[in-house]
């Protein structure tokens, strides 16, 4: 597919939330590794799937930039399962249609609009649409997904009139996340939601009225540096002034929660703006470009190993790959028959998420954040002290004295909990604080 729509599937959460960013988004879009890195991922999924349903197709790898073992292993686990998928719907309906990379027309209700299914399968009463992710960075929900639901329509205006589709199950599938979402909808309330969201908000993006809005949607927006809207929207935070967490109520907690990651990245994007501004040639008051710090390296590695081995030392360390290299070397398969049993997963560090995340609360045990202004005792199994503080880390065994009392500090009432005494009773697996 040759260009991009103005209000295209892939970018409706933006243009959905915040009309007018639409057309201040035209040619924002300029190409990134990671946009090729998907590029070559979906071709080489499309030919997989098109082989595997018997037809004729030429092997795209020669010609994939970024082609590697991950790439290859996770197109080979998307084609499995949509041959999943389609003997399922075979079970159901004797000769389903199957569509891969399908163009759709969205034109019945958002104007000049168009995009590409990866795959469609229409078996009588229902439709499955599917949408293969590649990417890592943000974990893709089905549920209310905007362009799963554009593609859906594109669907239904293509073969509702051929088949009795009264339902639509969306599925994305993203393996480097391990995350396969799905969600359904009736093709009543499918065609409710784009009478009365989509074709209204369209109207308004396509003439780049409408409100601008702030939100999560702004990750990918080409002006989300210098929008005074999101400007607005995260410095909200400034009320609190850098309060001290004990002093703001619950709910002003939650909300800061919210949008801490959001205002983060706005401060991010701030900075590299500003960077790239001042490089060319912006200057803001207060501030100058410099050279940042650099680390000393070779300038010839080859030379260096000669140089140090003609010394008598050995230049190189050798040390044992971890997981992640070490099933790319083997491959999932043979990693998970020869290793399976030597690998285990400790158990997380508690991690404060919003409720819409899929992971189940923690549970089994409990998380109590207990502390001291005087330093603990710390003794080991036969109670001797211990003096070496590497013996102690994240994820050790052992028993420790605490105490239970009451505050009422500056309105905020509750019970925290004091630290004694530690007691290590035997080592166990490090939990990495940054995980």
């Amino acid at each position: 597919m040759s260009g991009h729509a103005l209000l295209s599937p892939s970018s409706s959460e933006r243009w959905i939330n915040c009309p007018p960013s639409a057309k201040e988004n035209v040619g924002g879009d300029t190409g990134s590794t990671y946009t090729q890195q998907g590029t070559d991922a979906h071709a080489l999924c499309e030919y997989k799937v098109k082989k595997a349903l018997g037809h004729k197709v030429c092997d795209p790898i020669p010609d994939l930039e970024f082609y590697d073992e991950e790439m290859e292993e996770c197109a080979t686990a998307y084609c499995e399962f949509i041959m999943e998928q389609v003997q399922a719907a075979k079970e159901s309906c004797p000769d389903p249609l199957v569509l891969v990379e399908q163009r759709l027309d969205f034109t019945r209700w958002v104007a000049e609009s168009f995009g590409t299914a990866d795959y469609i399968c229409v078996a009588d009463w229902m439709m499955t649409v599917v949408d293969f992710k590649y990417g890592l960075g943000v974990l893709v929900d089905a549920e209310n997904n905007s362009q799963m639901r554009m593609y859906a329509l594109g669907a239904l205006n293509l073969f509702e009139s051929l088949y009795d589709i009264q339902t639509v199950r969306m599925i994305i599938f993203q393996p480097r996340r391990d995350n396969v979402s799905i969600a359904e909808i009736s093709k009543n309330d499918l065609l409710t939601w784009a009478d009365e969201v989509l074709i209204p908000v369209a109207e308004l993006a396509a003439k780049g009225e409408g409100e601008y809005k702030a939100g999560k949607h702004c990750q990918f927006c080409k002006i989300k540096a210098t929008c005074r809207k999101r400007a607005e929207y995260n410095l909200q935070m400034a009320q609190y002034d850098f309060a001290v967490p004990d002093t703001l109520a619950d709910d002003e907690i939650s909300m800061i929660l919210d949008r801490a990651d959001t205002f983060i990245g706005w401060v991010n994007d701030i900075k590299a703006y500003a960077l790239e501004q001042a490089i060319s040639v912006k200057q803001y008051p207060g501030f100058k470009v410099v050279e940042g710090r650099s680390n000393r390296r070779y300038t010839d590695t080859d030379a260096v190993a000669a140089v140090v081995s003609d010394a008598g030392y050995d230049p190189y360390e050798k040390k044992l790959m971890g997981v992640t290299a070490m099933t790319k070397l083997l491959g999932t398969k043979k990693f998970n028959t020869l290793l399976g049993s030597l690998i285990e997963k400790p158990k997380g560090k508690p991690t404060l998420v919003p409720e819409s995340d899929k992971r189940r609360a923690y549970a089994g045990c409990y998380f109590i954040n207990a502390n001291s202004a005087t330093k603990p005792g710390v003794v080991d199994a036969d109670c001797q002290p211990i003096l070496d503080t590497s013996e102690l880390y994240s994820g050790i065994y052992g028993r420790a004295s605490i105490n239970f009392y009451a505050f009422n500090t500056n309105g905020n009432k509750g019970i925290a909990c004091g630290l004694n005494n530690l007691q290590k009773l035997r080592d166990g697996n490090a939990i990495k604080l940054t995980e």
